[in-house]
């Protein structure tokens, strides 16, 4: 017991001073800081902020599946050897049709259309069912198995984007987290503007350059009708009035081949612009179609939707570019990042929105002081009356492990929450629980006749076995807890969890230490505890 090396105690007083040290960024205002420090993130029912819940559009999903499987089959069809002909293909009813004009090539054409099917995991199970039905058409249908994989690659890609374009806006700690099959829960503290998040999450950001037809005739385009290959977009800010344009349906270059997109001003007016970069691939295909289409319209296409169609008057090499149209700073900006954070791979719509404002977490953060402070003080007050210089020391250890807490939080750089200062509040009341039953068994060993030595020796070792055993199943709780749950759970386990081990090593090493400084220092003959 009184064997404490001086090795030990110097490591158990750093330990604690680097928590303590760690802990100190988080009580000051960091435009006071000198330095970059690491501190404790507030959550959005303390900060306040703007929450989202977006779900995913299932059916727009399996839509661009059968677009991009009708397009695969038709270049595949063509490029085969001998090259196999195939009539029209409808998409009627989820399903892809299309008749082999040469009945001695049905079976080549099958094994063609299987090969575009990819397998679900280890099941055994295709994306595509395909079958021949009438002797010479082929019938391509999605499996429900190929549906949910779909849905569920997905989501995950969604969600990514999702994370890339909320940390571009330079936000602290959002919580982006899946909630079901089909939804993503979106929680930003401190943005108190809503409106500008669902604009920039909304936004699937395909960009397409399709040539302009110009070969349709105005009342045609104004009444929706577009040439064989066209197609008529919206064109809210064409400049000859007509909301409406015809664009070529073929693609001469595609937004997932930029490298980065941000916004800048035209050098000619001023205005806002975003500037983009293609890779290398990209580059050549760009200088390639502007050499090949000079002194023609090309349309630039956001979401099926032209934001603007300049006149192509040289070729435009470098693989750079520039998008105008009627940007204010801020929506260039959204949609430069949009863009550089990729596409998303199905539209995501706000079904839920809330905004928390900061007064509301004010109150949140005033509450839990009030909550933390009782709990010390009362905690305090009972150990000092109940066990004296021993309850002394379990109070300096209680103290010490709630900056000890927050100096391991900051350094995790962990996000507080409301549920979170409750799982702190409970582990102040329970951190004493460890010098209770140490405390109680030196008490024991006292009735017994122990020697004092004997008896503070006996009472750490003996209560060190039980406390073990309770902290471990708090622990498995917490974990429990930490893997299953989301959001407020999640905030209350990451503070129980760090809380019982920092409670341990104060309640049991430190307060040891303490206790074996004393005796050897003092040499008692008699304690009251």
């Amino acid at each position: 017991m009184l064997d404490f090396p001086r090795w030990k105690v110097a490591g158990t007083i750093c330990l604690l001073l680097i928590g303590i040290l760690l802990a100190v960024p988080s009580f000051v205002p960091e435009r006071l800081m000198p330095f970059k420090a690491p501190r404790i993130n507030l959550g959005l029912d303390l900060s306040g902020g703007s929450h989202l819940l977006l779900e995913a559009d299932a059916t727009s999903l399996q839509k661009q599946r059968l677009e991009q499987m009708e397009e695969t089959i038709r270049t595949e069809m063509r490029r085969a050897e001998p090259r196999i002909e195939i009539g029209d293909i409808s998409s009627t009813g989820g399903q892809l049709n299309f008749f082999v004009r040469d009945v001695t090539k049905v079976d080549q054409a099958v094994e063609l259309a299987r090969k575009q099917t990819t397998g679900i995991g280890v099941t055994g199970q295709r994306d595509w069912d395909v079958r021949v039905v009438d002797t010479n058409r082929i019938v391509m249908t999605p499996t429900e198995a190929g549906k949910n994989d779909a849905v569920a690659k997905a989501m995950e890609v969604a969600t990514e984007v999702v994370r890339k374009r909320i940390d571009q806006l330079g936000t602290k700690e959002p919580t982006i987290i899946r909630q079901g099959a089909t939804r993503i829960v979106v929680q930003v503290p401190g943005l108190q503007n809503p409106e500008a998040l669902k604009n920039l999450l909304g936004k699937t950001a395909k960009l397409e350059f399709k040539l302009v037809d110009v070969t349709a005739s105005p009342s045609d385009v104004a009444a929706g009708r577009a040439p064989v290959g066209s197609q008529i977009l919206p064109y809210p800010d064409n400049p000859l009035g007509v909301p409406k344009i015809a664009v070529k349906r073929g693609v001469l270059i595609s937004g997932d081949q930029l490298i980065d997109a941000q916004q800048g001003f035209d050098q000619r007016n001023n205005t806002p612009v975003v500037n983009i970069r293609f890779d290398g691939q990209g580059g050549r295909r760009f200088a390639k179609v502007t050499q090949e289409n000079v002194n023609k319209p090309f349309a630039i296409i956001l979401d099926n939707s032209v934001i603007s169609a300049p006149n192509i008057n040289e070729p435009i090499l470098g693989g750079q570019a520039q998008i105008s149209g009627n940007f204010t700073v801020d929506s260039a900006n959204q949609l430069a990042i949009a863009l550089r954070s990729g596409k998303l791979p199905v539209d995501l719509k706000v079904i839920e929105e809330r905004t928390v404002g900061p007064q509301l977490g004010a109150d949140s953060i005033k509450a839990g002081i009030t909550a933390s402070v009782i709990a010390v003080v009362l905690v305090v007050a009972f150990m000092l009356v109940t066990y004296g210089r021993f309850g002394i020391y379990a109070n300096l250890a209680v103290v010490i492990n709630v900056f000890v807490i927050l100096g391991v939080m900051s350094l995790l750089n962990a996000t507080l929450t409301l549920p979170g200062i409750a799982g702190f509040v409970l582990t102040i009341g329970t951190a004493v629980d460890a010098n209770v039953l140490i405390n109680e068994r030196i008490r024991e060993e006292k009735r017994r006749g122990r020697g004092v030595v004997q008896a503070v020796e006996l009472g750490y070792k003996e209560a060190s076995r039980t406390i073990f055993e309770a902290n471990t199943v708090h622990t498995i709780s917490g974990l429990i807890m930490l893997v299953l749950g989301s959001g407020p759970v999640k905030g209350f386990a990451v503070v129980l969890l760090i809380g019982i081990v920092t409670s341990v090593f104060t309640a049991v090493t430190f307060t040891r230490m303490l206790v074996a400084g004393w005796i050897r220092r003092n040499r008692p003959t008699e304690i009251n505890i």
